[in-house]
């Protein structure tokens, strides 16, 4: 492998793979992995769906500007999503209702209609957005490193970076015992991403690595859940997908935590199972599986993407928070544009995406 690339990417997940494959159609990629496969972390942990009303508002442009990609590699499985305001969650639901697109609200009968289990009474109010999908994530990532690889990209894993140096206009990233050398620097390290800008010597933006914490269900007997839709509270307490014939149920935690591998934490799992019995007629009586991954968000909740305003070279791809994998498709081509130094892809600005609002200079 040779030492001397036009760009090394850091970090092998779906924000770091799928900018690397635009990248590489124009530039020689490098794309280094601190573990032994890609995907491993948030990417491979992901809930998996398709939500074009959920996050903030670049999110959810760049969210409806991937629907296109989604479509024509197939990664997209239709499933509704019901949202439900129980008693106390009026502000939510509003807040909810003023940024939607594309969502109607429907009578509690017709709410418990489309989900067996919800209980008579629990929903007060209810939303159905029939335009949300499960992703095949492992399908779109493969994607992008089998495209990374067809351009001449190398995908190294086993390599974490080390140490990180400005030397003579170009960057040296040591990484075990080998030192790579380019002209820029793509920070694609999920929760690792402050870390690896102290490295560099750039100011980091606070970062902050958020747990979220899953547990897998038996379906209740008697019942195919596999057509029913996602659903969660307004509020944003709990929420429960199907997914191989099983219940996916999640408190929605967001437990700040430092980097890590993550694991599910036992008792919120425990109160997230508890408040979603309160919305249902199923008892849960045994947890199959658990799993926990790492959502990463900066103060306003918006990604970090751009060149550092200090540190020739060094460009930001970090804080998706839980939206990677549905922005993808678009995040990756804003990406590789602006690396590039190009405009925002048009289709992608006609959504209202605007870059100043995920620019890292925005921190001062």
């Amino acid at each position: 492998m040779s030492d001397t690339f036009d760009i090394i990417v850091i970090g092998a997940g779906i924000a770091g793979a799928s900018a690397a494959a635009h990248l590489a159609a124009t530039h020689k990629v490098l794309v280094l992995e601190m573990e032994d496969r890609p995907g491993y972390h948030s990417t491979g942990r992901s809930a998996a769906a398709f939500e074009p009303n959920y996050g903030p508002a670049p999110i959810r442009a760049l969210t409806r500007a991937a629907r296109g990609h989604f479509d024509a590699v197939g990664a997209l499985l239709a499933r509704d999503t019901l949202f439900v305001m129980p008693e106390g969650q009026d502000r939510a639901f509003a807040a909810l209702m003023a940024a939607q697109a594309g969502m109607r609200e429907i009578s509690p009968d017709d709410c418990r209609a489309r989900y067996p289990l919800l209980r008579e009474g629990y929903a007060k109010r209810a939303v159905l957005d029939p335009n949300t999908a499960d992703i095949d994530v492992d399908l779109l990532h493969q994607s992008y490193l089998r495209r990374l690889k067809s351009h001449g990209g190398i995908v190294a894993c086993g390599h974490a970076v080390t140490g990180i140096a400005r030397n003579g206009g170009a960057w040296d990233v040591s990484a075990g015992s080998n030192t790579f050398r380019a002209q820029i620097i793509v920070n694609a390290s999920g929760a690792w991403g402050d870390r690896v800008a102290a490295m560099a010597g750039a100011r980091t933006v606070g970062l902050q690595p958020k747990r979220r914490s899953i547990a897998v269900v038996p379906a209740p007997e008697g019942y195919d859940v596999m057509d029913w839709p996602l659903i969660g509270d307004v509020g944003e307490t709990w929420y429960c997908k199907p997914q191989s014939g099983k219940l996916l149920v999640s408190p929605a935690d967001a437990t700040a935590v430092d980097p890590h591998d993550a694991f599910a934490d036992d008792m919120t799992l425990a109160e997230g199972i508890d408040r979603f019995q309160e919305a249902v007629t199923f008892e849960v009586t045994r947890v199959e599986h658990t799993w926990g991954g790492l959502r990463s968000f900066v103060a306003d909740g918006n990604p970090v993407v751009g060149y550092d305003p200090r540190l020739e070279g060094f460009f930001w791809l970090v804080g998706q928070g839980g939206y990677g994998i549905q922005t993808a498709p678009a995040l990756s081509r804003v990406a590789a544009a602006l690396v590039r130094r190009e405009a925002v892809p048009a289709d992608v600005a006609a959504e209202g995406f605007d870059a100043a609002e995920v620019s890292p200079s925005r921190f001062g």
